[in-house]
């Protein structure tokens, strides 16, 4: 499934069918891409104006990362996609003899560790969009920031159910030092996640205020 040539409604029908994918890992990543292209159209609304002229180039700067993440997150919705049937395909794989299950266990636990992946850079890319609604919040044009706003909720959103992927496909895994790194790696991207949830907020309302 190409996700970028679908109505949202057909891609909506894809995600209420009776099928395994889409699923959450793609809405997920799909929500972030939503979120990163609000940044953008915020930062599109500030750009040439007179007002803000002072964050003339660092606005420029910020609506290339935003775009290059909604691209990114726009594509890892058939990634998730590819990731899960990977890991579904080891399931069809024979199991008589001890070699097929020893070769068939190495398969799904290979297909976990990429299902793992792709999830965490879900994560890794919603916590960059929270990264930048900071500024853009701060700095954009204050009659859209309830936009910046919605954005940094979607992608909190995308990043926490991006991140339930991750543990959910750990759990399965059998390697506790790929397990054991990886718990690592979600613990510090969900401490970073605070950090910068915290500046973001505090940046997007002082902004709502002096837009109210």
């Amino acid at each position: 499934m190409n996700t970028a040539q679908l109505t949202t409604a057909a891609f909506l029908d894809a995600l209420a069918a009776g099928e395994p994918t889409p699923g959450g890992g793609g809405a997920a990543a799909l929500t972030g891409s939503q979120a990163a292209a609000l940044l953008s159209m915020v930062i599109r609304f500030t750009i040439g104006k007179k007002k803000y002229a002072a964050v003339e180039a660092a606005m420029q700067g910020y609506l290339v990362r935003s775009e290059a993440l909604r691209a990114e997150l726009l594509a890892a919705v058939d990634a998730d996609a590819a990731a899960f049937a990977a890991v579904a395909a080891t399931y069809t794989l024979p199991k008589e003899s001890a070699a097929e299950k020893a070769a068939r266990t190495a398969a799904l636990q290979a297909a976990l560790k990429e299902a793992t992946q792709v999830p965490f850079e879900v994560a890794e890319k919603c916590l960059a969009l929270l990264q930048l609604a900071a500024p853009v919040g701060a700095d954009g044009n204050s009659n859209v920031v309830s936009d910046v706003a919605t954005a940094f909720y979607l992608a909190n959103a995308a990043f926490a159910s991006a991140l339930l992927n991750v543990k959910l496909n750990l759990k399965l895994l059998k390697d506790p030092v790929f397990v054991d790194v990886w718990h690592a790696k979600v613990t510090a991207l969900l401490a970073e996640r605070e950090s910068l949830c915290a500046v973001a907020q505090a940046a997007i309302e002082a902004t709502l205020e002096v837009a109210l």
